[in-house]
């Protein structure tokens, strides 16, 4: 699709502006700016695997909200589901179409959860409602390359947890410390797979670091990490 559509946090935008992406690089697409709910305080945003929706989790209205995705790149009419559990954050996509989302629940010691939900159209209908992994400040999500796992960073203890996904798109807590960064210190923020799901890297914003793992069927098993970062870092990208 070379779409681009890029969260505002700042103000009640959905997006400032969504962008084609072409060879000499973003060009702005007229007419896409959609605004979200004033206290949507949204988190993450991001296109279903088949480019027909748009998907933006809403911490401030515990809600996801769902944008249609019409051929000229435009949003179309959106719905707004209630979310299985407080303070929705980041989510990914699986191949079998299940959509896993995370939950801090308002920062709850011990409160962090994720649940799945399958999306027809704009509508996202739960499957598992908040699986607990007994951790804190759960964020963001990936989903491993064959599409049967799902990993997910907690902010407020360093840890990474596992998930396993069902043909059904239901969601079992594997491993709540698959891996860790610095256990039991607040920072483990972005992750992100190879484009050959065989490396997971995370981001620990306090610790200055990089943290990497080998994975191998749903475990990890640590691989080192690198320092230098700088200490405005908030996103990860992997090739």
């Amino acid at each position: 699709m070379g779409l681009v559509y890029v969260l505002n946090t700042g103000a009640p935008s959905l997006a400032g502006f969504g962008f084609r992406l072409t060879n000499e690089g973003l060009e702005p697409l007229e007419g896409s700016l959609r605004e979200l709910a004033p206290d949507a305080d949204p988190a993450q945003v991001g296109f279903t695997p088949d480019g027909s929706a748009l998907v933006v989790t809403e911490r401030g209205t515990n809600s996801l909200a769902v944008f249609s995705v019409g051929k000229d790149g435009l949003l179309g009419d959106s719905a707004e589901t209630p979310s299985a559990g407080p303070t929705p954050y980041g989510f990914a996509s699986a191949a079998n179409g299940a959509l896993v989302v995370t939950e801090a629940f308002g920062a709850q010691k011990g409160k962090a959860a994720a649940s799945s939900y399958r999306l027809t159209g704009t509508a996202a209908k739960p499957v598992s409602r908040s699986v607990g992994n007994g951790r804190s400040e759960i964020c963001w999500a990936v989903v491993s390359k064959e599409g049967r796992y799902a990993f997910t960073t907690n902010f407020a203890d360093g840890a990474v947890s596992s998930w396993a996904i069902g043909d059904d798109g239901s969601l079992t807590l594997e491993d709540a410390v698959a891996g860790t960064a610095v256990e039991g210190q607040p920072g483990l923020r972005d992750e992100d797979l190879s484009r050959d799901g065989r490396f997971l890297y995370a981001i620990d914003a306090d610790a200055g670091h990089i943290f990497g793992w080998s994975v191998e069927n749903g475990r990890l098993s640590p691989i080192g990490s690198w320092g230098g970062i700088p200490a405005t870092v908030a996103g990860l990208a992997a090739s």
